[in-house]
């Protein structure tokens, strides 16, 4: 985690994308198609490149993924995100994908970043773990997932981006902890229950609220599984306004980001500077 007091680098106006999937259970088949998105992203000059949560493996089940999960810094999942990375020339915020745990029947859910070398320069675990009982649908993350415990907040060629994923979406403490974020990542597989009503409202209100772009990268459709995730990937500036979005299915999105128009908002409305409850 980097010092919130830290300048922050920033550089003249650059594409991003988020790019939405409906993974299934075969790795490889999710691979290939995160290539060809990836790629298509590369060609319209984006610079950033964000992938949805577990975008290699939506499995059949709640342990698939620990069958597929990979040590740190081995395996292809990780060894297709260096490749991509250093072949198309950008930084590219894998989504989220299953690391080894403490305990061997679960996963940590990290989103890796490698830089546009190919080089991983950051890794942050997910911190806060979905539940929901609702009608007919349940879910509980903390059966295979072990949760992490450090903010990671990485400064780049972009800026200061701030990284979490899915349920993170939900504690806006966690991005006030990220002190003076430019750009909030987010790769989600958001369910359709949920996504309908809060995960447009809930975007916007972190962007707005911190001053910040926010780029979304969900899954987005229905999965092999049975499952159906709510998509709807969007960016949005740090007005809220969405620049971009995608309802449903395989994709990509772009947008420019412009740090003289952020820095301009937050020099209009200083709302970041007026925090009096730093410790609520």
């Amino acid at each position: 985690m980097l010092d919130g007091n830290a300048p922050s680098t920033r550089a003249k106006n650059f594409k991003v994308a988020a790019i939405q999937m409906a993974s299934g259970p075969n790795v490889a088949g999710n691979l290939s198609e995160a290539r060809r998105l990836i790629a298509r992203a590369a060609e319209q000059g984006a610079k950033v490149v964000v992938l949805p949560e577990f975008f290699a493996i939506m499995g059949m089940n709640e342990q698939d993924k620990v069958m597929v999960r990979e040590e740190i810094a081995s395996g292809p999942i990780q060894n297709f995100l260096s490749e991509m990375a250093s072949l198309h020339k950008i930084w590219l915020i894998g989504g989220s994908i299953p690391l080894s745990a403490s305990t061997p029947d679960k996963v940590r859910n990290s989103c890796l970043v490698y830089n546009d070398e190919g080089m991983r320069v950051a890794r942050y675990d997910k911190i806060h773990l979905f539940s929901l009982s609702l009608g007919g649908e349940s879910y509980d993350e903390a059966k295979t997932i072990e949760s992490g415990d450090k903010i990671v907040v990485i400064e780049t060629p972009f800026g200061r981006i701030g990284l979490a994923i899915c349920y993170d979406l939900r504690f806006p403490e966690l991005f006030r902890a990220m002190q003076n974020v430019d750009i909030i990542v987010l790769p989600a597989a958001f369910t359709e229950t949920t996504g309908k009503m809060h995960w447009e409202v809930l975007i916007r209100a972190r962007a707005i609220e911190n001053l910040a772009y926010v780029i979304a990268s969900a899954q987005g459709g229905y999965h092999v599984n049975g499952r159906e995730t709510h998509g709807n990937s969007m960016i949005v500036d740090p007005w809220g306004r969405i620049l971009d979005r995608l309802p449903r299915g395989s994709g990509v999105i772009i947008a420019e980001i412009n740090p003289a128009y952020q820095q301009s908002l937050r020099a209009s409305l200083p709302a970041l500077t007026h925090r009096t409850l730093h410790n609520c």
